[in-house]
């Protein structure tokens, strides 16, 4: 039996969260959830999006799969999500991009892993108004923090049987931070002869990655750009509602979809649950329970296979009823 914490979110966070619970039950895992709420809806009631029983669960659990949360544009409260990565460390963002069956795109062979440094960079958040017409950001490249996610990406390559990894940077002009980046994953890439290197400048990755995205294996990146490309690599599988993520650290893991919480449909029984799924199905890997992953992912692919999905994918199912159907197929 595992213990697991389960993240239900806010917007449509709760319906998809219910379907994905209940098709990891029918496949027969062996999960205990420790439900916790987060987000907006909690705000009122104890002055917070990230309540410290969130923290404190996930520290006990170590594993924890997390729907979306809302998070105000401009204003308000600041990311759930980026809370959670620096107050657990969680400094990996791992985000498989791989062609799903029945999904259009415009290119076929798609599988791409973005290992994306999730703690510092210019998201480190050390910013300042010099005067009222300059705002300053400074970003931060240190070497230990890239040490082990280049490690981690490696480590990554290796275990999954990957054929290379890919260093993406833009050092020939930030010549120190990109530069230090660039250099540490030289340092690191010696240790893993096995495993291809290459390193490519960001603005040639993006334009590769819309001509020719199947030359790509595992990419590892900085922050800032590891963000922007992780969202391009999910535009070519089909977009952010097929797109599953995780952040992992040294002793624990959120596992999330990409998307966010679309309070538009909030409630209406049509939202995707098939990037929470295949997160679902990423953390099953990571806790080891290989056999239910296996097991799930070709429930899920069956039903995407026949058509038998939400209208986003050109469906008529609602959110219940492609839960229904993935359990039918298992």
């Amino acid at each position: 039996m595992h213990n697991i914490t389960l993240i239900n979110g806010d917007g449509i966070g709760p319906e998809i969260s219910d379907a994905v619970v209940k098709i990891l039950k029918a496949s027969g895992v062996e999960i205990n959830w420790d439900i916790q709420t987060a987000g907006e809806d909690v705000i009122e009631k104890e002055g917070t999006p990230l309540p410290d029983r969130v923290i404190a669960s996930i520290k006990k659990n170590k594993v924890a799969l997390k729907a979306p949360v809302t998070t105000p544009i401009g204003k308000g409260f600041r990311s759930v999500n980026v809370q959670l990565r620096k107050t657990l460390d969680l400094y990996a963002n791992l985000r498989p991009c791989k062609n799903l069956p029945n999904v259009k795109t415009r290119f076929d062979n798609v599988d791409i892993v973005v290992v994306r440094e999730n703690t510092e960079d210019l998201y480190a958040g050390i910013e300042r108004q010099v005067d009222e017409n300059t705002a300053e950001s400074i970003k931060i490249i240190t070497k230990s923090a890239t040490e082990r996610i280049c490690k981690f990406a490696f480590d990554y390559a290796l275990k999954n049987n990957r054929k290379e990894v890919a260093c993406v940077t833009k050092a020939n002009i930030m010549k120190l931070s990109d530069g230090l980046f660039l250099d540490t994953y030289r340092e690191v890439a010696q240790n893993y002869p096995q495993i291809k290197q290459r390193e490519i400048l960001v603005d040639n990755l993006c334009m590769q990655l819309v001509q020719n995205p199947s030359q790509f294996d595992v990419l590892v990146l900085p922050n800032l750009y590891g963000d922007i490309v992780s969202d391009l690599c999910a535009g070519l599988i089909g977009g952010l509602g097929v797109a599953q993520g995780a952040n992992i650290g040294l002793d624990c893991a959120v596992f999330e979809p990409v998307h966010g919480s679309a309070p538009d449909i909030k409630g209406q029984n049509k939202a995707n649950p098939t990037a929470l799924l295949l997160s679902a199905i990423e953390m099953l890997k990571y806790i080891d329970e290989f056999a239910y992953a296996e097991k799930i992912e070709k429930a899920l692919f069956k039903a995407l296979e026949s058509g038998k999905t939400t209208e986003d994918l050109g469906g008529v199912f609602g959110t219940r009823e492609f839960a229904d159907e993935v359990i039918k197929n298992l």
